[in-house]
């Protein structure tokens, strides 16, 4: 039985090796369908390419890349906050001189009030 199946095998790779070695024809009719449509396929692709697009100027190129607009904008009115908080800060918010260490020179003379025409006529004398 296991001979019968090798020969069976056999003549079917040689029939395989002979379809192989025998490629298909094309039909000269299919064969004129597929190149008429793909000439009709490429004439649109090249129909459709775009020209280069102009260069735009710098600021317009900028305001794009921090997202448009709408992000400019909150962006403005971000750093227009942070002014007036750094400028006028609320009583909530500590001081950032005395966070820093740094001392008023008005606290740092022993008189209570320090007047330079009192220093200059102590000198005088």
């Amino acid at each position: 039985m296991m001979a019968d199946t090798d020969k069976a095998l056999q003549e079917l790779d040689d029939l395989f090796a002979v379809a192989r070695s025998e490629p298909p024809a094309l039909p000269d009719r299919l064969n004129a369908a597929i190149l008429a449509d793909a000439v009709r396929a490429q004439a649109g692709f090249q129909a459709a390419a775009p020209a280069q697009a102009p260069r735009q100027p710098l600021w317009r190129e900028l305001i794009e890349a921090l997202g448009g607009w709408p992000a400019l904008g909150g962006l403005a009115a971000a750093s227009a906050a942070g002014l007036w908080i750094g400028v006028a800060p609320p009583s909530f918010v500590p001081d950032p001189m005395a966070l820093a260490g740094y001392e008023d020179s008005s606290t740092a003379v022993p008189y209570d009030s320090y007047d330079m025409a009192v220093v200059l006529s102590e000198d005088l004398q």
